[in-house]
């Protein structure tokens, strides 16, 4: 996407304010013929007075005054239009920046989590602020100063050929060979600012990455290393800027050299057609005013256009991330289904994150409203993918995932998502209250609804001894809490949520054993009567599954309960001996390996 093709984009996002917008532009048009109109007028007066020099007294009021009167109109007219347009261009350029800035954050919310996965989250932060204020400045820039000026140097300019076309043809040639020098440079620098802003991307990402793991980098002393590294990219950043810096220096000299060229031009030039009879001293005076404006609107395009260079690869980058397509949305006809009753089916259900290997592959199963069921295997068996695509993280590639028989992708996200609660093994507590981070399961809950939720998930003591209680702000991901406090706010966000469908991925990992058998306690009690999933690597928290799922290699490989996995023999006893739960294999008649 070049920079003209960003450009147009820019201004077409202005169809939010299409109204104000078109009236702006005609604002503009008309001071730029103002501001045609006033040299002109000079001009005329000049060669009124000139033509009676020697015998003033043939001079009349009546022939001045028209001309005076249409020179102090169009310079009011010009002071009006103006205060109007730089009004209404800062609110049209502020509620676009707002409006691009919220749509931006709201669409990359929508993004897959692969998408997130392999994307910064400084670096997102970073595009979302770049591009919305580079655009404000570009609309602000277009509706008060560079839209006139279009119309002045590519409409008005040629039009100058009507009053005197000797001194037109020159101005039009020497405001040409200014802007071929300008493009020249364009020419030169595009490719080396693409590298300057790659550099302050990464410059972005590493100190986001810093700030984000401060505890990690003090704790192994890297304080000085990191701001090493950081200064390392500040100057392979000013290594790059050097050379467009340079660019741009020779495009600036060049513009001043034009504006002396050019006015000394039309001088000379002017003065040897009056002499030929072929100008006349308001025609010269005329040209030199638009010399003078034109080169004037020309400096201010190049620094404008220099701006936009080095702007254009924040503005694609701003682009590139809109024009991702969200992995999963809902279809035409999706519908809000309600409350479900729980009941899952995976049919012949296959996904590939590559398209070469398959991460799950024809997974089959039904489960029962109610009933809890635990996946289990090795690290990269396909137990988390397939309950991705449970709660629509993405969509399979091949086979259907059905709730109350209904395919998942016949309902709309939200009646989807809304219906099934996740506690991820990361508990992902956000930088507010622990009453805010509550609240995300359920924004209208009560407080007794609350009160529950903790006394469920173990929460209650230790949010009592918190110097605010639920007030307590808990720090970016949950810093102030300790792992185990943070899981049980999680838990009971989930809990808090009510659905009929539970997910627990890893939710006891961080849990010390005596909290744990507490909580485990409490959560039979919890997911009575809901379908919940489990993920589980220690496989004593899933002892009372109603049934277990062993994956291997996206497959589902052997399911049973606990006892009868176990008297199998096979990969589940063999993942129970690799955990030494002796006590346990031993009562089904299995030595340990």
């Amino acid at each position: 996407m070049n920079i003209l093709r960003i450009y147009v984009r820019v201004l077409a996002m202005l169809a939010s304010e299409k109204r104000l917008a078109i009236i702006l532009i005609i604002a503009n048009l008309a001071l730029a013929v103002a501001a045609f109109a006033e040299p002109i007028l000079f001009g005329r007066i000049i060669d009124t007075l000139t033509r009676s020099a020697g015998d003033p007294s043939s001079v009349s009021w009546a022939e001045l005054l028209p001309l005076i009167y249409a020179w102090i109109a169009f310079g009011i007219f010009t002071i009006l239009a103006s205060i109007f347009v730089a009004l209404n261009a800062d609110r049209v350029s502020h509620r676009g920046r707002l409006r691009v800035m919220s749509d931006f954050f709201e669409h990359v919310l929508h993004l897959p989590l692969g998408y997130h996965t392999g994307v910064h989250s400084g670096r997102l932060l970073k595009t979302m602020l770049d591009g919305s204020n580079g655009m404000a400045s570009v609309w602000l820039s277009f509706l008060r100063e560079h839209c006139a000026s279009f119309v002045s140097l590519f409409v008005l300019l040629p039009m100058t050929l009507l009053l005197n076309w000797r001194l037109g043809a020159l101005l039009i040639v020497l405001v040409f060979v200014f802007g071929a020098i300008t493009a020249y440079v364009f020419h030169h620098t595009e490719s080396l600012q693409e590298k300057v802003e790659t550099y302050h991307t990464d410059l972005a990402e590493r100190a986001s990455d810093a700030l984000g793991n401060i505890a990690i980098i003090q704790s192994f002393t890297r304080v000085e290393a990191e701001a090493t590294s950081l200064r390392s990219i500040s100057a392979e950043l000013l290594r790059a800027q050097m050379p467009v810096l340079s660019w741009w220096a020779i495009a600036t000299v060049a513009a001043r050299t034009s504006a002396t060229v050019t006015i000394l031009a039309i001088f000379v030039v002017g003065a040897y057609l009056f002499t030929k009879g072929l100008a006349t001293i308001g025609e010269i005076v005329t040209f030199m005013s638009f010399a003078g404006m034109l080169i004037g609107k020309l400096e201010a395009t190049v620094t404008f256009a220099n701006w936009l260079f080095m702007l254009t690869p924040k503005l694609r980058e701003f682009f590139d991330v809109t024009d991702a397509l969200p992995g999963v949305c809902d279809a035409p006809d999706a519908r809000d289904v309600g409350r479900l009753t729980g009941e899952v089916a995976f049919d012949n259900v296959t996904f590939s994150y590559d398209k070469r290997r398959n991460a799950v592959k024809d997974v089959s199963f039904t489960v029962k409203p109610g009933e809890t069921v635990a996946l289990v295997g090795a690290t990269g068996s396909g137990k988390s993918t397939t309950l991705g695509l449970l709660h629509r993280v993405f969509d399979p590639t091949g086979g259907r995932v059905l709730i109350d028989g209904v395919d998942i992708r016949e309902m709309t996200l939200v009646a989807l998502r809304r219906n099934i609660g996740v506690v991820f093994q990361e508990p992902m507590l956000f930088a507010r209250s622990i009453e805010e981070n509550l609240r995300v399961g359920k924004p209208d809950a009560t407080e007794e609804e609350i009160q529950i939720a903790l006394e469920r998930a173990q929460a209650k003591d230790f949010i009592a001894r918190q110097p605010d209680g639920m007030r307590t702000i808990v720090g970016e991901r949950g810093r102030t809490l300790s792992g185990g406090e943070r899981q049980r706010v999680s838990i009971a966000r989930a809990l808090l949520k009510d659905p009929p469908i539970l997910i627990f991925d890893e939710a006891t990992s961080a849990l010390d054993a005596t909290t744990e058998r507490l909580l485990q306690a409490a959560l039979d009690a919890a997911t009575k009567g809901r379908t919940t999933f489990v993920i589980a690597h220690r496989l004593a928290t899933i002892r009372n599954a109603d049934r277990i799922f062993v994956f291997d290699q996206g497959a589902v490989v052997e399911t049973g309960n606990f006892e009868q996995l176990v008297a199998l023999n096979g990969k589940f006893a063999a993942l129970a001996r690799a955990q030494f739960m002796a006590d346990a294999v031993a009562k089904e008649g299995i030595e340990p390996a």
